[in-house]
């Protein structure tokens, strides 16, 4: 992962120590509130219903162990204990108090951490898929350009104060397991269609929130070399065009509509005309300087015909073991090893919440058994990377009273869920009861096996930060005169043939949720064909059977 530079580090420390001046200032009443509002968004703080909330960066999704325990560290001292993996692959702190931030962010400074642009109209973390460099379905791994975009779009002057927040997805992989089509701008790597060279398709205008759009093809294929400069030709025409009079207006996704594609395209093509081949075109000596970040581990030379027959004989001793096995690992590229996902949906736990305990643990979990790295991912789960077949046993021993080792990885209980109205103040409705008492309607595994693959996405009002518009079924929160209601929608996915959901008609009170979920999962199984998913006869039969069910 990529190690901050004499550079870097001052950087960072300089940021700490001109909010602890802000802050102070502000607290002494010699900055206005209004003032101190884009100085404390700079800097990844939010004022919340009950407390303030602290965004934390994380480039990515990766984590050191050292990293994870420093957070382990601040949740304790500052915080209540337990910190919350967000839809951007951020962590975020609940209950920090305003005159303990710098101290936070120095903390996060001494182990190369900030939370920089985690908040604010400006360029947020950039994700992609939290199995980059392990993949077996890679192209290529994603994390350089990751690192390249960060270092472009961090503290740069154009833009940070852009009509609204730009989100940015890289995916290198068959499966797209970043959403890169509901992005500001999506990025995949992809082979050229001739004479096999990789490069970029590029998307842009997609995004949720109260306008759900699918991002549009805008460059097919993109050299390698000019990404930035097409980035920034992107975000220059963004920029200059984008709506500033009404927030709701102002992402880029309604100004591509408001354009169309092709002339949007256009803009951006004369914008690239005079920044192509400019001082952003990378060479190859800077691409590979930023690879060498993300060379692989001291991985061992395994027998894996070996390695799989031991997996077995232990997976064939315990049905538990191999239940987990099966459904919280994925194949890894070097044979021997296996990418372990780890569950932070346990019934009756906010989803994508983690302790400090869990996180120490964590920690030393992953030095044992994964190269000392942890990955977040935009599911609210955490990523084991690089696991040897043979320590898969006593890292799922270890797992499981830690609580870590819940086998839902792609099931109805491994929702998203949004904070909603127990923190956040743009919130229409509470999310985490809705997703708690899902989970516990539906605790039984076997049950969630059978109905298969299937995304459940919560969010608690329309800026859609749990991605409820591309969950298979998707929740929202809404406000009826006062009372919290919940409108549904299916058929929404998020992979590389992405769709919105169709909302199925009126809302729900918040008490009905778990029956009306499994009126529509009782039609999903009086309808599917054999080997059908959820998606699969939502997209056969349309909403109308699912609409006369639910309403009946």
């Amino acid at each position: 992962m990529y190690q901050y530079a004499l550079q870097d580090q001052r950087i960072v420390d300089q940021r700490v120590a001109q909010f602890r001046d802000q802050t102070c200032r502000y607290l002494e009443g010699k900055i206005t509130e209004q003032q101190f509002l884009p100085l404390r968004l700079q800097n990844g703080l939010y004022v919340q219903r009950l407390a303030p909330m602290l965004r934390i960066a994380i480039p990515y999704g990766m984590l050191s162990s050292r990293q994870l325990r420093k957070l382990a560290e601040i949740s304790r001292n500052y915080d209540k204990g337990y910190t919350h993996v967000s839809t951007r692959q951020n962590m975020q702190i609940n209950w920090p108090a305003l005159e303990d931030v710098p101290d936070i962010l120095e903390e996060l400074a001494s182990v190369q951490m900030h939370a920089i642009q985690t908040s604010g109209n400006c360029i947020r973390n950039t994700t992609t898929d939290p199995y980059a460099g392990v993949a077996a379905d890679e192209l290529e791994d994603p994390r350089p350009w990751c690192e390249i975009i960060r270092q472009w779009s961090t503290l740069h002057p154009e833009f940070a104060f852009l009509p609204r927040k730009f989100k940015i997805a890289v995916c290198g992989s068959e499966s797209d397991r970043a959403a890169i089509h509901s992005h500001d701008i999506g990025l995949e790597l992809i082979k050229h269609p001739q004479d096999g060279r990789i490069g970029f398709k590029v998307l842009a205008g997609g995004g949720l929130g109260r306008t759900p759009v699918i991002g549009s093809v805008i460059c097919e294929w993109l050299e390698k070399r000019h990404l930035l400069s097409y980035l920034e030709s992107i975000m220059r025409v963004y920029n200059q065009h984008g709506r500033r009079d009404n927030k709701y207006k102002a992402r880029i996704k309604i100004l591509v509509k408001a354009m169309g594609v092709d002339a949007f395209r256009q803009q951006v093509e004369a914008e690239w005309a005079r920044l192509k081949d400019g001082p952003t075109t990378l060479t190859e000596e800077e691409v590979e300087g930023y690879t060498r970040y993300f060379t692989a581990p001291d991985y061992q030379n395994l027998d894996a015909g070996l390695a799989e027959r031991q997996l077995d004989e232990q997976c064939a001793a315990d049905s538990s073991f191999d239940n987990w096995v099966q459904r919280n690992t994925r194949p890894h590229r070097v044979p021997g090893y296996r990418i372990v996902n780890l569950s932070l949906k346990a019934t009756g736990y906010a989803p994508g919440d983690i302790n400090d305990h869990q996180m120490d643990s964590l920690a030393n979990l992953a030095s044992q058994y994964s190269f000392g790295e942890i990955r977040t991912t935009h599911e609210q789960n955490l990523v084991l990377a690089d696991v040897q077949q043979r320590d898969l046993l006593p890292l799922w021993q270890a797992l499981k009273p830690l609580g870590l080792a819940t086998p839902n990885i792609g099931y109805l209980s491994d929702l998203i869920c949004c904070p909603g109205g127990d923190y956040c103040s743009l919130a229409n409705a509470k999310s985490i009861p809705v997703a708690e008492a899902i989970q516990a309607r539906f605790a039984e595994l076997d049950y969630l096996y059978d109905l298969g693959p299937l995304d459940l996405n919560i969010s608690g009002c329309m800026n859609a930060c749990g991605h409820h518009h591309i969950g298979h079924i998707g929740v929202l929160g809404v406000d009826k005169k006062g009372e919290e209601f919940y409108q549904v929608s299916i058929g929404g996915n998020q992979g590389k043939d992405a769709s919105i959901g169709k909302i199925l008609g009126p809302s729900f009170k918040q008490d009905d949720m778990p029956e009306i979920i499994e009126k529509i999962l009782k039609t999903y199984l009086g309808l599917r064909l054999e080997e059908e998913t959820f998606l699969d006869t939502c997209r056969r039969t349309g909403l109308e059977p699912f609409k006369q069910n639910v309403y009946a």
